[in-house]
């Protein structure tokens, strides 16, 4: 089994190896210091597994697992973690391998005997379960043999044409895997459908207009276009602008 370590402490890295090397039969194919880095490690290398940390820095090992989970050939996965009891129940009722640092050689080998892939739902269930809501701080754009992670924050609407979905942000456009549906139900706050083809983002809505033919048209702050706004989402999107004005 192909193994990638990710962990933002270099000794807890050597630690996994050592464990590995012991064991036998995995072949360690590479190490990642950052959830950026592992998703790039992930994408170049085609792990079967991933051992992967819960607390680092800019992307934490739960979003690194989600945007995992959208990938066509996903690896499986192991949390290595210094939780707290309490939230290692919520790792359990889920159904969702850890492994507790400092991590012992007989537990590692159990892991490494039933790894799986976590589904999305288990990841959003035990976040919800520790007080959190994991709601991703990127998308992630496979793109010229490598990834691209855009910031939500930069991202200005979605649009959907036929198979694929292109992300249009402040620096250019991706084709991204998510479909329209499952961006629409995990960033129900911050993007609206405005068509059954775009999702435009909340923040960026500026005002209604018309075209020769009276079909409603939207604009969105510092962008040319207008975007055709379906009837039967009309007046969401007047309700939007209504309460920015309020």
């Amino acid at each position: 089994m192909k193994i990638l370590i990710v962990d933002d402490e270099p000794l807890a890295r050597s630690r996994l190896q050592d464990l590995l090397d012991d064991i036998g039969g995995h072949e360690v194919v590479g190490e990642a210091s950052n959830g950026r880095e592992a998703l790039t490690q992930v994408q170049r290398l085609n792990p079967d597994l991933v051992l992967l940390d819960i607390r680092m820095p800019e992307l934490n090992g739960l979003e690194v697992a989600l945007h995992l989970s959208h990938f066509e050939n996903a690896p499986a996965v192991i949390f290595t973690t210094a939780y707290s009891d309490h939230a290692l129940k919520a790792f359990e009722a889920n159904a969702i391998d850890y492994l507790l640092k400092p991590i012992r050689r007989s537990r590692l080998e159990q892991a490494l005997a039933k790894v799986h892939r976590p589904q999305p739902s288990q990841l959003q269930a035990v976040s919800q379960q520790n007080g959190e809501s994991l709601v991703r701080q990127h998308i992630c754009a496979h793109q010229r043999g490598g990834l691209k992670l855009i910031p939500i924050s930069e991202i200005i609407y979605f649009q959907a044409d036929s198979k694929y979905v292109s992300l249009f942000h402040q620096r250019g456009e991706v084709l991204i895997d998510d479909s329209l549906k499952e961006l629409e139900q995990e960033f129900a706050d911050r993007f609206t459908r405005i068509h059954r083809s775009t999702l435009v983002a909340n923040a960026l809505i500026e005002e209604l207009s018309k075209d020769g033919a009276g079909q409603p048209l939207l604009k969105l702050r510092n962008i040319e276009k207008r975007f055709e706004i379906s009837r039967r989402q009309l007046p969401l999107v007047r309700r939007l602008i209504s309460n920015r004005l309020d």
